[in-house]
């Protein structure tokens, strides 16, 4: 199925795909706003996660216009004069971690374009990617302790990706960690220079997309099935993931592509 990048584009989120769409970009695009989440963000970076899973998208880019990632959760409206009911605070508090569901759940790879801020629940969503390429001017950080609230939703996906310790102290003082330090205590992937950021960018993308759809597909979501079992649990299914992968036509095709000296030619 063809990816409908038209469609899947709003007033502040704007996807375009690669020529064979395998690869495709979601941009952030309120750069007047430090491109801060809002409904029309949330909602379409959903719809994304699934269209990718209906089409022959690989990996799913998401970055920010104008050199800022994301700022978080759009702050204006929040100073209410009058309190929502709970349900529906609930509810409105919950798009973020429903996104974090569809990026675990679609088949492509998930990677964060990290240029500038990238903070709150910003820092959340970059750290909900399997990759995190940042430019080394890029900064990370959960400041919304600033305003007396925490980052429980960030938390979910920042905590997993770093040192334990390293992760409290960002969540509890709200201090920015550069792109070489978010490197070493795990947050980010890896640091690229800012003034090559495009074109290395375009090359480590392609890289992973080059990869077999199977095989991006099943080990993406054997890394998310088998990281919480306890380990007798994840070398069982992890063993039967693997006879399953050695199955599929693309192992077949990888196998004979390498015999043979030739680049593999996936199905999907």
């Amino acid at each position: 199925m063809t990816l409908d990048t038209t469609a899947l584009s709003n007033d502040d989120l704007s996807v375009t795909k690669s020529d064979d769409e395998v690869v495709v970009r979601a941009t952030i695009d309120r750069p007047d706003k430090h491109n801060a989440l809002n409904d029309r963000v949330l909602n379409g970076l959903m719809d994304v996660m699934d269209a990718a899973d209906e089409s022959p998208a690989r990996v799913v880019v998401i970055r920010g216009a104008g050199g800022t990632f994301c700022s978080g959760g759009d702050l204006e409206g929040m100073d209410e004069t009058e309190d929502p009911p709970m349900e529906e605070r609930r509810r409105n508090s919950s798009k973020l971690s429903d996104l974090f569901e569809h990026m675990v759940d679609t088949s492509a790879l998930t990677v964060a374009a990290v240029e500038g801020y990238c903070l709150a629940g910003g820092c959340g969503l970059a750290a909900a990617c399997e990759f995190v390429v940042a430019a080394d001017d890029a900064e990370f950080g959960t400041p919304e302790v600033n305003v007396g609230m925490f980052p429980m939703q960030a938390m979910a996906s920042i905590l997993p990706a770093v040192l334990e310790k390293q992760g409290l102290k960002m969540l509890f003082t709200g201090d920015h960690v550069s792109a070489t330090e978010g490197r070493e205590i795990g947050l980010v992937t890896d640091v690229l220079d800012a003034d090559e950021f495009e074109g290395r960018l375009d090359a480590y993308v392609d890289k992973l997309a080059a990869n077999s759809p199977v095989m991006i597909s099943m080990g993406k979501e054997a890394y998310h099935t088998q990281r919480d079992m306890p380990f007798d649990r994840s070398h069982n299914y992890l063993k039967e993931m693997l006879t399953l992968l050695m199955e599929s036509e693309d192992h077949e095709e990888g196998v004979a592509a390498f015999v043979e000296d030739r680049e593999p030619d996936w199905k999907r």
